[in-house]
This record gives structure tokens, sequence and C-alpha cells, in this order.
């Protein structure tokens, strides 16, 4: 195959002259002996090196040349997957323009909640737990030092003795502690 002149080339790949002079000039087209452009080599070479988003159309007489695609990582495409969904977005073959939009969207959460950080309305999480679990430690404490305290008070009115009723007060308060200690996912969210 003969190469082509400049103006066939622009011509070829639906750009002006002038353009194919600033591709030639910067080593983005691949030339022959002659100084004629190899228009296949050339195509391949410009769709290599532009971004798919950016690309024109393809003229009617220009044949299909894709460069070969790099595998993207599985977490990454999940990644992308995980974000669409949550927009209602399809999450079956993802196109590049979809994969941009992801990108958009989490870059857009990642601002949201930078912004929530600087006004304030997010907490540490280690913190959190922190506090929770001292108040969680009070509250145990506080029901384990309980029957102690009533037994006295329990026994004097059921004219019991005061040892048999603290000892069947902290049976029981530890037997119910034991029960709640026990994880229930469940009732956490219902």
């Amino acid at each position: 195959m003969p190469g082509m002149s400049e103006r066939q080339y622009a011509a070829h790949v639906g750009l002006s002259r002038g353009a194919v002079q600033k591709a030639k000039a910067a080593g983005r087209l691949v030339l022959l002996p002659d100084g004629t452009i190899d228009a296949e080599a050339s195509d391949a070479r410009r769709a290599a090196a532009t971004d798919p988003a950016k690309r024109r159309p393809p003229a009617a007489d220009a044949q299909d040349v894709r460069p070969k695609v790099k595998p993207v990582a599985e977490a990454a495409m999940g990644s992308v997957r995980e974000t669409l969904k949550e927009q209602g977005l399809p999450t079956g073959r993802i196109t590049f323009v979809e994969a941009r939009t992801a990108h958009e969207v989490a870059k857009a959460h990642l601002a949201r909640l930078r912004l929530q950080e600087k006004k304030g309305a997010l907490i540490d999480r280690a913190r959190a737990l922190a506090v929770v679990f001292k108040l969680a430690r009070q509250e145990r404490d506080a029901w384990i030092n309980w029957p102690a305290r009533a037994a006295a008070l329990m026994a004097a009115e059921l004219g019991t003795e005061v040892h048999v009723m603290q000892k069947a007060l902290e049976t029981h308060v530890r037997a119910h502690l034991d029960e709640l200690a026990e994880p229930n996912p469940g009732s956490a969210f219902g």
C-alpha cells in the first residue's frame, strides 16, 4: 500500500491538513522512507495515544483499527460496578463512559465526605467505639452492684434473710447480663 500525502491523510482521518502537519512534526505519525504517511501504522499510533472519550468517529472509509486494551484489575472493576449500582446504573459490560461516570461520582462522594468532616458532622469511629464500650461497661458494673444495695430493702419487705435475697438477685442479674452479652444482630436493626 503506497503512502498518503498530508492532504490525503487529513481526508482519511477527518482532520485539517494543519492538524496532520502538527502530528507529523510531533512524531505522532509513521512516515515511509519516501516521506509519505503510512496510514495504517499512523492510525494505530494515534489510536493508542488518544483518550477514548476524545476520539472522533472514524471516517466512512477508515478501517476499524483498535489498539489492544490491557485488562483492568477485577478489584477496580468491582469498585466501578459498586459505584454504578449505588447510582442505579447498569453494571453489566462497563464502557469507558460508565467507568468515567463512576469515577466522577466517587470524587463527588469523597468531596462531600471531606466537607462533612470539616463541618464537624462526622465522628471518629475509634473514639465513638471507645465511648460506647465505656458506657456499656459502666451499665454492666451498675447492674452487678445493684443486688448488694437492693437485697437488704427487699429482704425487709418480704421478711426473708438478706443473704438469701442477695444470692437470688445476683444469680438472676448475672444470668440476664450473660443473655445480653450474646450477640443478636437482628435485634440491633429491628
